[in-house]
């Protein structure tokens, strides 16, 4: 019996240089599950335990760049969004999305669990277009206070799945 090839997630997310949490978590809970995890880094961060000390955005043109190569060769079954590093980004990874027929799941990456701020206003306004997009959209209660609050968001996705770490 020959088994299905695994399932090829593109993960459009930050860097975590700690390891905790952004690409690098992502990419071992993909792998965890069997699936076959492809990146597209969208912003480079220097963080620890104790917090974020510094945050690089990837040149939109850049992580578009990423997203087309895998896509052109191995393609996706499914995209799932972290961090986003500029509004920029945000915009042109929504354009693409829109040309695409995949399920997606959207993790709003606002603010680090040390509380550092990763998304400016600019950026959680552009996130409000992934809503319409997404299979799936993971909020903390504080992202999705900023995302205009539930009935706002539950109005927009088509599923919603509050984490409530932080309440």
């Amino acid at each position: 019996m020959t088994l299905p090839p695994p399932a090829r997630i593109l993960i459009v997310a930050g860097s975590d240089s700690g390891g905790g949490a952004g690409i690098q978590a992502d990419i071992k809970t993909v792998a965890m599950l069997g699936g076959h995890p492809m990146t597209a880094i969208t912003a480079i961060t220097a963080q620890n335990t104790l917090g974020v000390q510094a945050v690089h955005p990837v040149p939109t043109d850049i992580v578009m760049a990423q997203i087309d190569s895998v896509l052109a060769d191995i393609g996706a079954d499914a995209v799932k969004i972290g961090m986003i590093g500029s509004a920029e980004t945000a915009h042109a990874l929504a354009d693409r999305l829109e040309a695409l027929d995949l399920p997606v799941v959207f993790d709003p990456v606002m603010v680090a669990t040390s509380g550092s701020v990763l998304a400016q206003p600019d950026v959680i306004a552009a996130f409000r277009r992934f809503l319409g997009l997404a299979a799936l959209t993971t909020p903390n209660l504080p992202e999705l206070a900023a995302l205009g609050g539930e009935a706002m968001v539950r109005h927009e996705t088509a599923a919603l799945l509050v984490k409530g770490g932080h309440g």
